[in-house]
């Protein structure tokens, strides 16, 4: 297909900006105008209606004479006491992972020996001189508390336990308990 001189000329009138009455004409306005050649910083994200306002919302909870909620209070902080001449009884926290013959061999699974890919944790606690009967015990998601006439344990986890489900040994040789919750 060829192009005859007044299919250019034709090709060229459509293509131009159109003209406007004043005389000075920027470069800027000589380019091209795009939807993103107007976009600025205030453009990014949706789109403001009309009747929202930056003003802080008022809580909808109900008011209380509280100073703090249940959620600003840490867990496990019921149980510490700075008071109490207890001795703290020795602790270790094991980590179980089941390890198949594909992670042995093949290498095939995301598992590394980091505490991250275990399943389960293991605390076991040594306390001499104590009866099962004696002992109060307390797991939740990211605390533990032990209790005995003698001794006295507020362990903060170091990674959130399934605190609903784990199961709990008392080894009378031993003098200790040993639970295991999943991760």
């Amino acid at each position: 297909m060829a192009f005859s001189g007044s299919m250019v000329s034709a090709l060229a009138e459509i293509l131009k900006p159109p003209e406007t009455a004043d005389s000075d004409i920027d470069l800027d306005d000589e380019m091209p105008k795009t939807q993103f050649a107007k976009m600025g910083p205030g453009e990014i994200g949706p789109t403001k209606k009309e009747g929202s306002s930056d003003e802080p919302k008022q809580d909808t909870k109900k008011q209380t004479k509280d100073i703090w909620t249940e959620d600003e209070v840490g867990e496990g902080a019921e149980y510490e006491s700075l008071y109490d001449p207890r001795p703290q009884p020795e602790y270790d926290i094991l980590y179980k992972q089941a390890v198949t013959s594909e992670d042995m061999f093949l290498q095939m699974g995301n598992k590394n020996p980091a505490t991250s890919s275990c399943e389960d944790m293991v605390v076991k606690i040594k306390l001499p001189d104590t009866k099962i009967s004696d002992m109060t015990l307390d797991v939740k998601s990211k605390f533990l508390d032990c209790r005995t006439p003698k001794l006295k344990l507020g362990l903060h986890l170091p990674h959130p336990v399934d605190h609903e489900s784990g199961n709990a040994k008392w080894d009378g040789d031993k003098e200790g308990i040993t639970l295991m919750r999943k991760i």
